[in-house]
């Protein structure tokens, strides 16, 4: 299976882009936004997902580990198909996914193109125990600290649980699920392994600065 590509970007369609590896054309599916930052005779580079079915071959090109491994996780979902996890990559990245699923946001899953409430809520229920893998490559750093949270112990590193539970009380406050998230994430920047109360205090003030 053909996992990472490198080559020419030869021509760009509205869901295809076509690139050249030695002499070799490969037609690569992705979502807009990795489409729009191509550019014709420009090098890229790709992490490759392979589908294979009976009637086709398609390769679909992510812009990193995380993200092809976020798309193969979220086609583990009944009734999530290659089309339904690009479009959700397309509005988040697997950090806000990760985000939107661990706070139960089902709004921000939704906005997704074709993704509906109700195949959003059941993503949500799905993606629960597997939290983790929407991570990629930092997935056991986010599995512990849900194994920590799980257990009443404060997390270390990256305060991972700690960022959900305060992107959930903003939700809870009528914040929406994306905006609360990136006020979260702009205030743990700027904090040491942040508590909950702190970070939600300080995700209120870049709210308010916004």
């Amino acid at each position: 299976m053909i996992g990472r590509l490198k080559g020419s970007v030869v021509s760009i369609s509205e869901d295809t882009a076509l690139i050249d590896v030695n002499g070799v054309g490969y037609e690569i599916y992705a979502a807009p936004r990795v489409l729009q930052d191509m550019g014709v005779g420009e090098d890229a580079t790709l992490s490759i997902e392979t589908l294979v079915r009976e009637d086709l071959i398609r390769l679909y090109g992510f812009p990193s580990e995380n993200e092809r491994q976020a798309f193969r996780l979220l086609q583990s979902v009944q009734g999530v198909g290659a089309k339904h996890a690009l479009a959700m990559l397309q509005v988040l990245t697997p950090s806000e996914l990760y985000d939107a699923v661990t706070a139960e946001d089902v709004t921000a899953i939704s906005r997704a193109h074709g993704v509906g409430k109700k195949l959003a809520q059941r993503i949500v229920t799905e993606l629960q125990s597997k939290a983790g893998a929407l991570a990629g490559s930092t997935g056991e750093v986010i599995a512990m600290a849900a194994r920590k949270k799980a257990a009443g112990v404060a997390p270390s590193d990256l305060s991972l649980s700690a960022k959900a539970d305060a992107v959930s009380a903003l939700a809870n406050l009528g914040y929406e699920g994306i905006e609360a998230r990136r006020a979260v994430a702009r205030a743990a920047e700027a904090m040491d392994e942040p508590g909950v109360e702190a970070l939600i205090k300080a995700a209120l003030k870049e709210l308010a600065a916004a």
